[in-house]
């Protein structure tokens, strides 16, 4: 299971981004390290060929491809040091497999700073800096808090150069992928889920049948055989063939049996690069 870290200073709205994604309430007072244990939460890949492949197949159940997200307390400069509750959060850094950086770009005179301004380009230098210094270097996604609850810190209108309110050089500055959501709302957060498995590269194929429809993950890349160790390690080790079919595919043609008829399902072997969206049957 793809395993990410939401981590940040605190009081950016890691918890109320990691609430607004899992649905499960966990503390997001008003100070740090409200979250000292990290709170764990597992949330399904939005996709809704799922739902189409069901009643197409009659499904009993349908099962999506998940992410689960760490929910990180706020680390602090000096944290690779042991300051404030360091070395505990950067140990839970290490165990996942990508981070999202949560900067905060809202002004709230309620809410307090830990280094009493708003600078998100100064936030971002501190968390990357603490990490390096611990030596964690796994792919990272800025996850911009705009919160629309309170005026942006670069402005409520945008103007021209101007993107949500902020300068068009201030994100020319961010050093990799980003997104600009607002976790109250709830603007943006499909699209985080596929950018955490897009900053990974995975992809997702499936398999659909009367029993179950259901997404699987994968490397972008994968060959067939490497493809089925995500359904069981047999589908790898005694994989003899798969019958492939795209998605769109087998929808058009009605069901299964229907896409066969037609010689629209492929047979393919240990050599075939799965693609997002393959409907595939392996055979061992």
């Amino acid at each position: 299971m793809l395993k990410i870290g939401i981590v940040g200073l605190p009081n950016v709205g890691k918890s109320t981004l990691f609430n607004a994604l899992t649905k499960k309430g966990v503390p997001a007072e008003n100070y740090p390290f409200c979250t000292i244990d990290p709170s764990v939460g597992i949330v399904p890949v939005p996709d809704d060929r799922l739902e189409k492949l069901t009643t197409m197949s009659k499904s009993k159940k349908v099962i999506p491809a998940v992410v689960e997200f760490v929910d990180i307390a706020g680390l602090v400069k000096g944290a690779s040091e042991g300051a404030g509750l360091g070395n505990k959060f950067l140990s839970h850094i290490r165990e996942v497999d990508a981070i999202i950086e949560v900067v905060r770009i809202f002004e709230d005179a309620n809410t307090i700073h830990v280094h009493d301004k708003v600078d998100p380009l100064f936030d971002i230098e501190v968390i990357n800096f603490e990490l390096e210094q611990a030596g964690i270097k796994k792919p990272t996604l800025y996850v911009l808090n705009k919160s629309e609850v309170y005026p942006l810190a670069y402005g409520t209108s945008p103007s021209q150069g101007e993107i949500d309110g902020m300068p068009g050089d201030f994100l020319s500055k961010i050093p990799g992928p980003y997104l600009i959501v607002d976790p109250v709302f709830g603007t943006g957060l499909d699209k985080l889920v596929q950018a955490s498995y897009d900053l990974l590269n995975l992809i997702t194929f499936l398999t659909t049948g009367e029993d179950e429809t259901r997404a699987w993950t994968t490397f972008r890349g994968a060959t067939a055989p490497e493809a089925g160790r995500s359904i069981h390690n047999d589908f790898k080790e005694k994989f003899i063939r798969a019958e492939v079919i795209a998605y769109d595919k087998l929808l058009e043609a009605g069901s299964y049996a229907k896409a066969k008829e037609k010689g629209l399902v492929r047979t393919e072997g240990k050599e075939y690069i799965v693609k997002d969206g393959d409907v595939i049957e392996f055979l061992i």
